[in-house]
């Protein structure tokens, strides 16, 4: 391993924002990581973990060391008469394994097909589209102890999973490397089409009466490909705000004020309310700002069209962000973690 001094990081952020970081290192293998950690590669250095790139908006040139992970593969760990575990490596990259498993007749990841990234981000994340997060699957992780070189086992439980948040975006954050995630996955089919847009995409393919782990995944491809720019064409990291989620006293008199909201009842009474449809209420639905947009089929992700600097993005962010707060009272968070 080498670490590099200026370098380009353009290319491993789905934003494309060209950014440099101070110094820089790619980690191919765990035993590449664990003894990184073990030598203290990063003392004396602020410190940023990379691993696909595809939730990171630079903001500027990152005065410190960008570590990147780049540890592939995976490989099962255990089944039983109705269960598959599988362990993943941070750096493999999550779309792929997602449609390995299906080709292998195995379900439970479909809908989070086409997600950008490496898997090592899923659980930090907690990534989830169509009624489905990466929580429902996961079994444990290991990872590596940033400060002792321990490599220790996360159940579920102990990660304290919750909307787009783990343990390692709050109390944990920067203090381990995630090495591999292992998911329970079902021999069996179970599927989760409650997400109206499947169902509908489902019915336009002709599959609304055979539904398979396949034709689900396919069925969400399409509607990402249909709503998404691809990041290799316009420079984007997927949904830039989270939905928010409110008490039902505060959703009941958004519904009188705005009876076409949309919105998703949530646990203990709550509802989480689709940020994209209140940006697309406000107008800003396919908005520019020099090179930084919002696009034109799905208000709720942000755009770099060529050449916007992060800042600008950002910028167009906290436009949006305030006129939200103005008309609906409601502070949209960052999905996207700015540096």
């Amino acid at each position: 391993m080498q670490i590099i001094e200026n370098y380009s990081l353009k290319h491993l952020n789905t934003f494309g924002i060209d950014a440099r970081a101070k110094y820089f290192v790619e980690l191919n293998s765990d035993e590449d990581i664990i003894d990184f950690v073990k030598a203290k590669g990063f003392a004396g250095h602020k410190t940023l973990i990379l691993n696909g790139g595809s939730n990171t908006l630079f903001t500027k040139d990152f005065d410190g060391l960008v570590i990147k992970i780049n540890n592939p593969g995976y490989e099962l760990s255990d089944e039983n008469n109705n269960h598959i575990f599988l362990k993943i490596k941070a750096g493999e990259n999550w779309d792929a394994f997602v449609q390995k498993t299906i080709e292998q007749g195995y379900s439970g990841l479909e809908n989070l097909s086409m997600i950008p990234g490496n898997a090592g981000a899923a659980p930090i994340q907690n990534i989830g589209a169509y009624g489905v997060e990466q929580k429902d699957l996961f079994h444990s992780l290991e990872a590596i102890n940033r400060e002792t070189g321990k490599v220790e086992s996360f159940d579920k439980e102990s990660c304290r999973f919750g909307y787009r948040s783990s343990i390692f975006k709050t109390t944990l954050k920067e203090k381990y490397i995630i090495l591999a995630v292992n998911y329970r996955l079902n021999k069996k089919p179970v599927f989760n089409i409650g997400y109206g847009a499947i169902k509908d995409e489902l019915k336009k393919m002709g599959s609304a009466e055979e539904i398979s782990t396949k034709a689900i995944a396919q069925a969400v491809r399409n509607i990402r490909s249909s709503k998404l720019p691809d990041p290799e064409k316009i420079g984007n990291a997927g949904s830039f705000f989270k939905n928010p989620v409110i008490a039902k006293e505060k959703y009941m008199k958004l519904k009188n004020a705005f009876p076409d909201i949309s919105a998703y009842p949530e646990s203990g009474g709550k509802y989480k309310i689709a940020a994209g449809w209140m940006i697309d209420h406000l107008g800003w639905k396919g908005a520019r700002r020099g090179d930084a947009g919002v696009c034109a089929t799905q208000a709720l992700v942000l755009v770099n069209y060529g050449n916007a600097a992060g800042h600008e993005i950002v910028a167009l962010a906290t436009e949006i962000q305030q006129s939200v707060k103005k008309t609906f009272g409601i502070c949209l968070e960052p999905e996207v973690n700015i540096v």
